[in-house]
């Protein structure tokens, strides 16, 4: 498999082998056996150029799962043969304060791990591929295999520049902001810092949580868009009974929340 995935992605033989550590021939070789075994063609050869057919394209995307997969594999299986330490994974800026004081929380609590935080924009990536055993991140949807457990909800705001025709108003629409050229849908994978640089120059105009308004300064103006769906903190884990460090730190996190929002209340 991993053979054929070189010679698929290199499309050249000699190269291929090299890649590899081998000498051609043998990689020719077992290229033949293989497509003998599977009883179809997968590459078209002519004394120029080597080329996918579409058989091969396919048989590529189900090697590469496969190797995904027993790269994950590999990953869960080293964690486990070592001291049980929970991965925590979440975006740069999501969740301000918060994930420290959840930390702090678990960490004094009687069968609690070693807690280990690494910061990405692909959180839900981090949990398939098996590098985070939990993931604190915004949603406003499904998250399809993930078991998810909610601990606030957020109205969300669109950062504009101050002196923009709509910097003054209460509130905006969608349909107003999607007629904008800067507008985009979803805030691009960069630290807040520079999305809100990026604002301030005229250069985007996005729509985020309302928990950044304390955090954006005064070069930008956040005005709350009623009609776009309230965007919910969670935490998310694969839901496969194998994380049993997760459940008390997911019980842990719901009690921070609510100990923060019966504090709101009292004042």
């Amino acid at each position: 498999m991993e053979y054929f995935v070189a010679v698929a992605e290199e499309l050249h033989f000699g190269r291929a082998a090299e890649r590899l550590g081998i000498a051609q021939p043998p990689l020719s070789r077992t290229i033949g056996r293989l497509e003998r075994r599977l009883g179809v063609r997968l590459f078209e050869r002519t004394s120029r150029r080597v080329d996918l057919t579409d058989a091969g394209g396919v048989f590529l995307a189900e090697c590469r799962r496969v190797l995904d997969a027993m790269d994950t594999a590999v990953r869960r299986t080293r964690r486990a043969a070592q001291q049980q330490r929970l991965v925590v994974t979440t975006r740069p800026g999501t969740g301000p304060g918060l994930l420290a004081e959840v930390v702090r929380a678990y960490e004094r609590l009687p069968g609690a791990v070693p807690v280990d935080v690494v910061f990405t924009h692909d959180q839900l990536g981090a949990l398939r591929n098996g590098a985070a055993d939990v993931a604190l991140m915004c949603s406003r949807g499904d998250l399809g295999e993930m078991a998810t457990a909610d601990l606030a909800e957020e109205s969300s705001v669109v950062l504009l520049p101050p002196d923009h025709r709509l910097a003054k108003r209460s509130a905006v629409t969608l349909a107003e902001l999607t007629r904008e050229d800067a507008y985009l849908e979803f805030p691009p994978p960069d630290p807040l810092d520079k999305i809100v640089d990026l604002v301030s120059f005229g250069r985007l105009i996005v729509v985020v949580g309302a928990s950044v308004t304390n955090r954006i300064g005064d070069s930008v103006v956040a005005v709350p868009v009623p009609d776009v769906p309230a965007t919910r903190l969670v935490l998310a884990w694969p839901d496969d009974g194998r994380n049993t460090a997760g459940p008390l730190f997911v019980r842990t996190a719901q009690a921070v929340v609510a100990g923060r929002a019966a504090l709101d209340r009292a004042f």
